[in-house]
């Protein structure tokens, strides 16, 4: 009976967790579909020919759909009480494991070369914003629009930043966007103490600093509950392994 329940504990903390990937795994599946199909996502203006945003959806459906294999390989193995497949699916979860580790350190020592990569992007939209000779360019400048408008910020680094286009009819306009009018057009010529004067680089790094404990706390809580896993799997192979031999 205690041997029983022992085995019930096993497979309920294991399908807890197993769940929870399952959701995970999910999660990445729809994001990588919404920046595949929605073209007008803020990360697909970044992209000029969209080839780079093509692969990033790439990555996310492909880990996505590995992560719901994973948990029905385990599902299948906790559930059968499989020993072939249950260490199978511990290894695999400790390879997610390390390929998680090793993203974490690139995308933190790398963090700099996507910072300026963003900001050289975000200069040339401005320039080229309200082109009469781009209009396949509009996408970009509507997000571009909808970032400035719900953050209420103005340029890059301030609404000087706007000196730098020259589709203005004057000096004086900004985009509608940077301004507390509700007109739907490009250029506003609005007074200074109606205009946001913060830039959007300066709003986004303070989401960020605010919010990086957070993100980091998410990583880090993944990574923990794959540790869980595996050593809750490992030890559910050698309770199966210890009950056959109990039986024999």
């Amino acid at each position: 009976m205690l041997r029983k329940n022992k085995t019930l504990i096993f497979v309920y903390f294991l399908n807890l967790i197993n769940g929870v990937f399952l959701v995970l795994g999910l999660l990445f599946i729809g994001f990588g579909l919404w920046l595949l199909l929605d073209r007008n996502n803020f990360l697909t203006a970044l992209d000029e020919n969209s080839h780079n945003i093509v692969y990033i959806s790439q990555i996310f459906i492909g880990t996505g759909s590995s992560i719901v294999l994973l948990c029905l390989l385990g599902y299948l193995g906790i559930h059968n009480k499989i020993r072939w497949l249950l260490i199978l699916y511990a290894i695999l979860i400790t390879w997610a494991f390390g390929v998680q580790v090793i993203l974490s350190v690139i995308i933190f020592t790398k963090k700099e070369e996507v910072c300026q990569l963003w900001r050289d992007k975000i200069d040339l939209i401005i320039s080229e914003y309200g082109s009469k000779d781009k209009p396949e360019e509009i996408p970009q400048w509507t997000i571009l629009n909808a970032l400035q408008k719900t953050l209420q910020c103005c340029g890059q680094h301030n609404y000087t930043d706007w000196m730098k286009n020259k589709n203005r009819e004057n000096s004086e306009l900004v985009p509608c966007s940077c301004t507390k009018s509700m007109l739907k057009k490009w250029f506003c010529d609005e007074p200074l103490n109606a205009t946001y004067l913060e830039g959007c680089e300066s709003k986004i790094s303070t989401w960020y600093n605010a919010n990086a404990l957070t993100l980091i706390g998410i990583n880090f809580g993944i990574l923990a509950f794959e540790v869980l896993q595996i050593s809750l799997t490992v030890c559910f192979i050698k309770h199966i392994k210890n009950r056959i031999h109990a039986e024999i």
